[in-house]
């Protein structure tokens, strides 16, 4: 998705820091609903992401998704999924390239997705 007239300016990384990338244009979207409905929660997700996309140390708000969820294909490549809960219904899922230190940002919603439903 290519930046135009009036979008946010991405910060780049920083040392060891991640690159955030938008997976899809829906993301981009729901990144902007949570921004503007749970700022700082979203700053914290995009810190954490940015710092550790695959930290382990709050595994209630940050993990890696399991079962058929646990993978998941971009660009024909497969990656690990994982999930950070923004809001208590607010989700982010990302796939993460550790060979490129870039989480693809697949899901953002204020709204929890619909696939984990039972």
């Amino acid at each position: 998705m290519s930046p135009k007239r009036g979008d946010d300016v991405p910060s780049p990384p920083v040392g060891d820091e991640w690159r955030l990338r938008f997976a899809t244009t829906d993301a981009a979207k729901g990144w902007a609903e949570l921004c503007n409905e749970a700022a700082g929660n979203t700053r914290r997700c995009h810190e954490a992401l940015r710092s550790d996309p695959i930290s382990m140390r709050d595994p209630d708000r940050q993990h890696r998704l399991r079962g058929r969820l646990a993978t998941a294909t971009l660009g024909g490549v497969e990656y690990p999924q994982w999930e950070y809960e923004v809001t208590a219904g607010g989700r982010v899922r990302y796939l993460v390239d550790r060979t490129k230190r870039t989480a693809y940002l697949t899901y953002a919603s204020p709204r929890h997705p619909k696939d984990t439903d039972g």
